[in-house]
């Protein structure tokens, strides 16, 4: 049954069309705004994984060239099998507030994906997929218990602005993406630019009060053309198993909770489990994935009473206390600049290197062409948890981290103008437990002010957790691995100490309120505070100067007519330069010359012989020149690189000389003064002025 309704959300209308495409799916939503259009579809298999320990689903979204009216630029002029990073990250905007509100128990693998089948200019995608993930879930017989809405926050002259164009965002503050349920805030992710907890916490629920139409609107779609939902059988729990399993881990699993050391804690886990099945009876043999399943649910039970009754964390520590730092910059003695950033067992090591222009990411977008001058790669490799995996690249996990810890530290890097260095971060996870992301904005913010880059202030983010048993709310400053594993939220703020800068927020449960989220905030301005403090013992300003080891950039303005003096034909002389000097030389149509090189002496040396080759003579000036060729009449000299003036014989000497080559022969070194330069560049030269000033000295 075909159904079409609308919304206007933010000044714009919103546009929600079911029963039309994609058909035998078992939920499909077209849905649209302006001239951006994107189709969601999910399908969930019929007969349950009964033996997966987790809910398969796969949440994929992807843009099509054509919705731009695009042809792909790769050699095969198709969109390529690897999701570029928007798509990587716009999927995992999606699945995160749409993740916690499948029901306990459901194993049915299942797919969600949206396609951007028309992409106008001004209305970003990503927003639309996701009401429309939520709607298309809505509709289908797939048993999920929202809906949920989402929409993107500005800030733009002290005014909230929900849903911003491109061109606003552009003029914005901030650019916050909000999910909500009917009651309660479930996802937040963006930049900021510093700006007050009070002023972002106020922008997140504005936009949970403004958006409520966006799940008013699915709720009637839900009852006019909605499928009946699909029974699911919640686990069952064999209390008679539980009893016993808690009975025999009981002493053990305090032991555990009460570990602080993150492997020492793993392995007595282990040895535990291992305990219980052996002084059990010979029936749980038969039931080992079943006894592993209620004893990690036990393990959860102790230490959230551990810390919601006792007030006690897994490493002692207070629910405000952040782990031990230490710092150290220059660790690496090649690299333009590098930090050690460690937290308690999280420890990342962070590169910074400088490049040119030319090192600038290119990616190609629905909307066209985007070049980045400041990257950020994070790399999780196995070793640092421990684990032995193959090394596949960059997982969606390590973009996404990436991203969080680029966005932080964008806020605070000089502009073009004042820095016209590509910038690049590598974070190497060297340890972990819990907040390696955190730890890359740390550690990044060191390694670029140790390479002399001059940031605005420095960065530091803090990971918050939550425990919630009932009525009783717990916020955690610097939360361990176990305490983002079995707690309720992963609460990100990265900032300086005027604000935050970037936040990342996702839960477990129904929602969070905006007094538990108020708390977070306050919290973690403590902690970040603190973590500034410490970074600060380390290097508290950025380095007078760039590192040795980087490149040196060097700008000159020259003369547009002599902008192919430089180039040569068919870049012949710019080709030599560049080689000769080891260095990168790009020119611009005003006559800008932009040098990078490896060295000092080298870009001063390539300045020089640029000078030297676009220098116009002055009149009146003496010049070093060589004779180049004899005539009749006179001597031409080389008086600049490629520049010649003549000599007349009248001119040669202050005796009368007949015949030129009584007095010079080509390749001589002279002294000549410029007479004159005619209105055809035609320069006259005169070496008897100069032996005439050298006799009256």
């Amino acid at each position: 049954m075909y159904k079409r309704t609308e919304v206007e959300i933010g000044g714009r209308s919103m546009v929600f069309e079911t029963g039309k495409m994609a058909k035998q799916a078992d939920g499909a939503v077209v849905i649209s705004c302006g001239e951006t259009m994107v189709l969601v579809t999910v399908v969930a298999e019929k007969k349950e994984k009964e033996d997966m320990g987790f809910m398969p689903l796969t949440i994929e979204y992807q843009e099509r060239l054509y919705a731009a009216g695009r042809i792909p630029g790769n050699y095969f002029r198709r969109e390529i099998g690897r999701p570029s990073e928007k798509e990587i990250l716009t999927s995992r905007l999606i699945d995160r507030p749409l993740r916690p509100l499948f029901p306990k128990g459901y194993r049915a693998e299942t797919q969600l994906i949206a396609t951007v089948f028309s992409a106008e200019a001004e209305i970003d995608p990503d927003i639309l997929a996701m009401n429309g993930a939520s709607a298309a879930l809505a509709l289908s017989d797939i048993p999920w218990s929202g809906p949920v809405a989402a929409a993107r926050v500005g800030y733009i002259d002290g005014a909230y602005v929900l849903n911003p164009s491109k061109s606003q965002l552009a003029q914005s503050a901030m650019n916050l993406v909000v999910a909500c349920s009917e009651t309660a805030v479930i996802m937040v992710e963006g930049r900021t630019a510093e700006l007050s907890e009070e002023v972002v916490l106020d922008a997140i629920f504005f936009v949970h009060r403004e958006i409520q139409p966006l799940i008013a609107v699915q709720n009637a779609l839900r009852a006019e053309v909605g499928k009946p939902k699909r029974s699911v059988t919640p686990p069952q729990v064999n209390e008679a198993l539980k009893a016993q399993v808690e009975e025999l881990a009981a002493a053990g699993m305090e032991t555990v909770v009460a570990t602080a050391d993150k492997m020492e804690r793993s392995r007595r886990y282990e040895a535990l489990k291992d305990e219980v099945l052996a002084n059990s009876n010979p029936e749980l043999y038969k039931k080992a994935d079943e006894v592993a399943e209620l004893l990690d649910a036990y393990r959860k039970k102790v230490m959230r009473d551990r810390i919601v009754n006792q007030g006690i964390r897994l490493d002692g520590r207070s629910f405000d206390q952040v782990r031990p730092i230490q710092c150290e910059v220059g660790v690496l003695p090649k690299a333009h600049g590098s930090a050690l950033f460690t937290r308690g067992e999280t420890q990342a090591l962070v590169v910074a290197t400088l490049g040119s222009e030319r090192d600038e990411l290119h990616i190609e977008g629905l909307t066209g062409d985007v070049y980045r001058r400041f990257m950020l790669h994070y790399n999780f490799q196995p070793f640092c948890v421990g684990e032995v995996r193959a090394l596949r690249g960059p997982s969606r996990r390590d973009i996404g981290h990436g991203t969080l810890a680029r966005r932080g530290i964008e806020a605070v890097l000089p502009d073009s103008v004042n820095f016209p260095y590509t910038m690049r971060l590598t974070s190497e996870v060297l340890e972990s437990n819990g907040s390696s992301s955190m730890a890359t904005v740390c550690g990044g913010s060191l390694a670029l002010m140790d390479a002399g880059v001059p940031i605005k202030a420095p960065v530091s983010g803090v990971a918050m957790g939550l425990i919630k048993e009932g009525d009783k709310i717990v916020v955690l400053t610097d939360i361990l691995g176990d305490e983002d594993h079995l707690g309720d939220m992963d609460f990100k703020v990265v900032g300086t100490s005027s604000g935050i800068a970037s936040l990342q927020m996702d839960i477990k449960i129904d929602g969070v309120s905006r007094e538990i989220m108020g708390n977070a905030l306050a919290q973690a301005k403590e902690g970040r505070l603190h973590i500034l403090g410490k970074m600060e013992e380390a290097l508290g300003i950025p380095r007078t100067e760039i590192s040795d080891h980087a490149p040196r950039y060097v700008t000159i303005k020259i003369s547009q007519d002599k902008i192919r003096d430089i180039i040569g034909p068919g870049g012949k002389i710019i080709r030599e330069l560049t080689a000769e000097f080891d260095a990168k030389i790009d020119v611009e149509d005003d006559g800008t010359i932009k040098i990078f090189s490896k060295t000092n002496e080298s870009a001063a040396a390539l300045v020089a012989r640029i000078e030297g080759m676009t220098a116009m003579p002055e009149i009146g000036r003496i010049y070093d020149g060589v004779v180049k060729t004899i005539k009749d009449f006179g001597a031409f000299v080389e008086i600049l690189p490629g520049t010649d003036g003549m000599v007349h014989i009248s001119e040669l000497d202050v005796q009368r000389v007949n015949k030129v080559e009584d007095v010079l022969k080509e390749g001589d070194r002279i002294k000549v003064k410029v007479l004159d330069v005619d209105s055809r560049g035609r320069i006259r030269l005169s070496r008897k002025a100069v032996l005439e000033e050298s006799n009256k000295a």
